[in-house]
């Protein structure tokens, strides 16, 4: 699964929803393939390096977290 594919799933997803809210990546995971699960740790990584470059915003019970050392379930939102 190349990079770009994932960053897409992750954009169009978040294009789908209103300003301000925040998706599961799991979703951009299940737009890319029904055996979504192994994709969890590619996608969880894309969004930590859209995260540093300041593309999206990646938090836990709202706060910001690092989508890399997160544990539990996380939201990916664009920035504010």
């Amino acid at each position: 699964m190349e990079e770009a594919a994932i960053v897409g799933a992750i954009c169009a997803a978040l294009a789908r929803r209103r300003r301000g809210a925040s998706i599961c990546p799991s979703e951009a995971a299940r737009a890319l393939s029904q055996d979504w699960r192994p994709l969890m740790p590619r996608v969880r990584a894309t969004a930590a390096r859209l995260a540093a470059e300041g593309r999206l915003a990646v938090t836990q019970k709202g706060a910001p977290v690092d989508a890399l050392t997160a544990r539990g379930p996380i939201r990916l939102r664009l920035p504010q």
